[in-house]
């Protein structure tokens, strides 16, 4: 059965283009102003951070929190918004420079699992149920700083908690290999599924997988998005597109390898994503080069890219492609994709 797809994205990324190496370049937008640009680019969703929510969030009483919390929901309300998913910002705060939930401090620890319930608390009245965990810093800088099989451990302790919160919570997990941290503890989809099976319920466990942070760990997206797919676990994307194995450059999705992409395309299309209500999410900066009145661009390309992507990979000879398969003839059936890629017959 063919996928249903709605985009989402988040305020992050419309962004002033600062980069690991320099500086901003382009003024702020101001939260209602990035707002009025999701229907108009063709996106239904919102990702967000607990503090994109409510900002300054660290400084506010739990009523300030509920207060802001639900001036928000009004605003996505009126724009004609969804929430799709929401996550805890832990990786800027001081009290997690060693990791959040798996940091060496008892107090640092109860500080990343207070800030992750208030977030799932912030959802609920956002309408959102499924929380995202990127566990930024959830790793070490040097391998005998920390016990690693503890550290699952942990992990598993403060998903636990999480789950015992709120009855009616998904957490995906988003995995990463590297950056911020050099070495982290749950680097792939295949470990945040495993991680999944450890918890008291893992069927309200599963992942969002982002394409940049597959090849950041030397693989390919489909085969992440197909092994997710296979545990039933796919609960969300971020899709986007990297230069090889350097920072995480959010790139817009197939502006790097339009193959690597398509098999993105058919592997969700394929599996019908989509139909139990996922969002396609982008995760895409701007080129720092762009200037302020174009810097959304990058948004609706990557959604044109993906739409016309789709197109080909449901205009292709289905039959044709399954008789070349029981041939074996995989050189003509890599020239039919590479044909139906180039628009020629």
């Amino acid at each position: 059965m063919p996928g249903t797809f709605r985009f989402s994205f988040g305020p992050w990324n419309i962004h002033e283009g600062a980069d690991p190496f320099g500086p901003t370049v382009r003024p702020s937008v101001p939260f209602a102003e990035k707002l009025k640009f999701y229907k108009k680019l063709g996106f239904d969703g919102v990702q967000f951070h607990d503090d994109d929510a409510v900002p300054n969030i660290n400084a506010l009483s739990r009523a300030e929190v509920e207060k802001t919390a639900q001036e928000m929901r009004r605003m996505l309300d009126g724009e004609g918004l969804v929430t799709e998913i929401i996550a805890p910002r832990l990786w800027e705060d001081p009290r997690t420079i060693d990791g959040g939930y798996t940091s060496n401090n008892t107090a640092e620890r109860h500080y990343a699992l207070e800030r992750t319930l208030q977030c799932i608390d912030i959802g609920n009245i956002l309408d959102c149920h499924k929380l995202v965990l990127w566990l930024a810093r959830e790793g070490t800088y040097i391998r005998e700083a920390k016990d690693a099989s503890k550290a699952v451990e942990l992990l598993v302790t403060a998903i636990n908690k999480m789950l015992a919160h709120d009855p009616g919570l998904k957490i995906l997990i988003e995995p990463k290999p590297n950056e911020p941290m050099d070495l982290a503890y749950i680097p792939t989809i295949g470990h945040a599924v495993g991680l999944s099976y450890l918890t008291d319920d893992p069927s309200r466990v599963g992942v969002l997988m982002e394409s940049a942070h597959a090849i950041l760990a030397g693989l390919d997206p489909s085969d992440e998005l197909a092994y997710a797919i296979a545990h039933k676990k796919l609960w969300s994307v971020h899709l986007n597109d990297q230069n090889g194995l350097k920072f995480d450059e959010d790139k817009a999705f197939g502006a790097v390898d339009l193959r690597r992409a398509f098999m993105q395309v058919w592997v969700l299309d394929r599996n019908g994503y989509g139909n139990n209500g996922e969002f396609v999410g982008l995760d895409v900066k701007a080129m720092r080069t762009q200037k302020a009145e174009q810097a959304t661009q990058h948004l609706s390309n990557s959604r044109e890219i993906f739409l016309a992507l789709l197109d080909v990979v449901r205009g292709l000879d289905t039959a044709r492609l399954e008789a070349l398969i029981a041939e074996r003839n995989y050189e003509q059936l890599e020239m039919e994709i590479i044909r139906a890629l180039l628009g020629r017959k």
